[in-house]
């Protein structure tokens, strides 16, 4: 039996346990006849021409972990931002941590999507924002089949949320190998903030394929920080999919720093449906060996006098494989539009290979939109002249890099957060960097 046709008949087993009076059952429902129909996407799809999916779809996943595997906090501190307080929702494999976790729901709701679609209370907010955004391409479809478990964060209006939260998920080795379908619902409510890290992290050599799907709604000027930190394993496989809804001069960005994996796709999507907003997309990869990452990027300007960044960086050792996929669409009616993209790529190896495609598609003619990418290698001047003043060869081009990237680094808003990026940017080139930025 395939992978499809376990997913399939594993769904019927799913629906036994989950109440199928629920208010989404039509939904899961729907969303498994798309999964059925689509199947995994193939490179004959071109937003997947440079990526497939057959390494992963050929292994034996378990759909349901058999049991919960416990670990100590001292054992997975060093995954978590510990230096400053933080909210902390906590996955193992699968399945909701409640020790290592602390959510609240003191002016805030920052608890389970099991228990928002469970409990009566949270229906209205399910209802109005549960599977509105999200595009039912079949990965996202397969996510929304198995709907149970992940992060719901609701911000209301004009509360400022005064720590970070943290969204952490682990996966332990219990299983041979193991599939992950975690999905977060994230309502920021008007004129509210919040700050939000996401991990993804395998403790295991053990296969795990994490789809993860994340819908975020950032209505009328709130403001919303989301960072996505993925330095997991060479056999950890991550397809990340997130949609961003946005209001009237509301403010949302995602930074995604991707340094570990086997393969992972970041599809990033955002939807401008309002005036006078900001849009920020901005992400460092690093990676070697046989590593692949592949960002997808979708900004969708819908109404007038908005803005939108996008700003990636990539560093390519041995083997590896990036891709950037990045699409600007400018409606007829979103006239004085501002966007900006970029793509800038090093290659630090004969063999590394990055495929890059900006694109604008633009209906408006009053706007101001550029795009452009980079692929080259490290500036020989510079190392030169770096080595004539006494930097070793090796420190010299790890401080190039480190350069290279400082424009994405310097837009980070938790200074702990900055700081540990940094240290696994440094770790990623194998040197000591004695300053943060």
């Amino acid at each position: 039996m395939d992978l499809k046709d376990k997913i399939l008949t594993s769904f019927l087993a799913f629906e036994d346990h989950v109440d199928v009076h629920s208010s989404i059952h039509d939904i899961r429902s729907e969303a498994i006849k798309i999964f059925e129909t689509q199947g995994f996407p193939s490179k004959k799809e071109e937003d997947w021409k440079y990526t497939s999916l057959k390494s992963i779809t050929k292994q034996d996943y378990s759909v349901f972990p058999k049991q919960e595997n416990a670990i100590e906090y001292s054992d997975v501190k060093k995954y978590f931002i510990h230096d400053i307080d933080t909210y902390k929702i906590v996955f193992i494999d699968g399945k909701y941590s409640s020790h290592l976790s602390q959510t609240t729901h003191e002016g805030i709701d920052v608890c389970l999507m099991s228990s928002a679609l469970e409990k009566e209370k949270y229906k209205a907010t399910v209802n109005q924002y549960f599977n509105k955004v999200a595009k039912q391409t079949s990965l996202t479809a397969l996510n929304t089949a198995f709907s149970k478990e992940g992060a719901y964060i609701h911000i209301p209006k004009h509360k400022v949320v005064e720590k970070p939260i943290q969204i952490v998920h682990f996966s332990t080795g219990n299983e041979s190998a193991l599939m992950l379908q975690p999905r977060n619902l994230i309502v920021v409510e008007e004129n509210a903030q919040v700050q939000i890290i996401e991990r993804h992290q395998s403790l295991t050599s053990n296969p795990v394929f994490t789809n993860s799907v994340t819908e975020i709604f950032v209505n009328k000027s709130a403001q919303l920080d989301y960072y996505k930190i993925q330095n997991d394993n060479q056999e950890a496989s991550l397809i990340d999919s997130t949609f961003v809804e946005q209001k009237d001069k509301s403010f949302a960005s995602v930074h995604t720093f991707s340094f570990g994996g086997k393969l992972t796709r970041n599809n990033l999507n955002f939807y401008q449906n309002g005036e006078y907003l900001d849009s920020t997309m901005k992400g460092i990869t690093i990676i070697g060996d046989k590593q692949h990452v592949d960002h997808n990027t979708l900004v969708h300007h819908i109404e007038p006098n908005c803005e939108s960044h996008q700003d990636y960086k990539g560093i390519f050792n041995d083997n590896s494989t990036g891709v950037f996929n990045g699409k600007v669409l400018v409606e007829k009616e979103a006239q004085k539009t501002n966007a900006f993209q970029a793509n800038n790529n090093i290659l630090t190896s004969d063999k590394a290979t990055i495929n890059t495609k900006p694109q604008l598609e633009i209906f408006a003619d009053d706007v101001k939109c550029s795009h452009g990418c980079t692929i080259g290698q490290l500036d020989e001047s510079a190392l030169f002249y770096m080595k004539q003043r006494g930097i070793p060869e090796k420190e010299a081009k790890a401080l190039l890099m480190y350069a290279f990237s400082n424009n994405v680094l310097s837009s980070v808003k938790i200074p702990e957060l900055k700081q540990r990026i940094t240290k696994l940017i440094a770790n990623k080139l194998a040197v000591k960097i004695g300053f943060d930025l």
